[in-house]
C-alpha cells in the first residue's frame, strides 16, 4: 500500500471513529473543509452544506435528551456506520485515486463501530467514575468528535 493510501486509511479510520461518536458531524465537517469536498452536489452547494450543518447540530442537541435511544441500538448503530461510510467515501472521492472511495468507506465504517462502542463505554465510565453529569460528558464527546473530524478532513 502506498504512503498516500495509508494516509487516506488513517484519515478514514479517524473520521469513522468520530462518526461512531456523532453520526453527522464528520460529513458536515468534510463539507465545510476546503479541499476535502468531492464534486458531489450535496457537499458543494451552500444549501447542502447548510442542511448538513443543521442536521449535525440537531444531532448534538438531541444526544443530550433522555429519550434519545442508545447509539448501540441496531437502527442507531447502522445509521452511524452508514453515515461514517458516506463521509469516508467523500474523503476518498476527494483524492481522485482509484479504489479510494470503497477503501475509505470501508475503513470509516469499521471506525464507526469502534467509535460507537468506545464512545458509549467511555462516556458511561466517565459519568460513573467521576460523578459528572451525563450532559457535561456528552459536550466533551461532542468536542472530541468535531476535533477528530476536523483532523481527518484536513490534508
Amino acid at each position: 500500500m502506498s504512503r498516500v493510501d495509508q494516509l487516506l486509511s488513517r484519515r478514514s479510520l479517524v473520521l469513522g471513529i468520530a462518526g461512531g461518536m456523532r453520526s453527522l458531524t464528520p460529513l458536515a465537517v468534510v463539507a465545510l473543509t476546503p479541499g476535502a469536498v468531492p464534486p458531489w452536489p450535496l457537499l458543494e452547494r451552500p444549501w447542502g452544506k447548510a442542511a448538513l450543518v443543521a442536521l449535525a447540530v440537531g444531532e448534538l442537541v438531541g444526544d443530550k435528551l433522555a429519550a434519545t435511544p442508545s447509539r448501540l441500538s441496531p437502527p442507531a448503530l447502522v445509521g452511524r456506520i452508514g453515515a461514517a461510510a458516506l463521509a469516508g467515501a467523500a474523503l476518498g472521492a476527494g483524492t481522485g485515486r482509484r479504489g479510494a472511495v470503497a477503501r475509505a468507506a470501508g475503513v470509516a465504517a469499521a471506525g464507526a463501530l469502534l467509535g460507537a462502542v468506545g464512545g458509549y463505554w467511555g462516556r458511561r465510565g466517565i459519568v460513573e467514575g467521576t460523578g459528572m453529569p451525563d450532559p457535561a460528558v456528552a459536550l466533551l464527546e461532542d468536542a472530541a468528535a468535531i476535533a477528530l473530524s476536523r483532523a481527518a478532513a484536513t490534508r
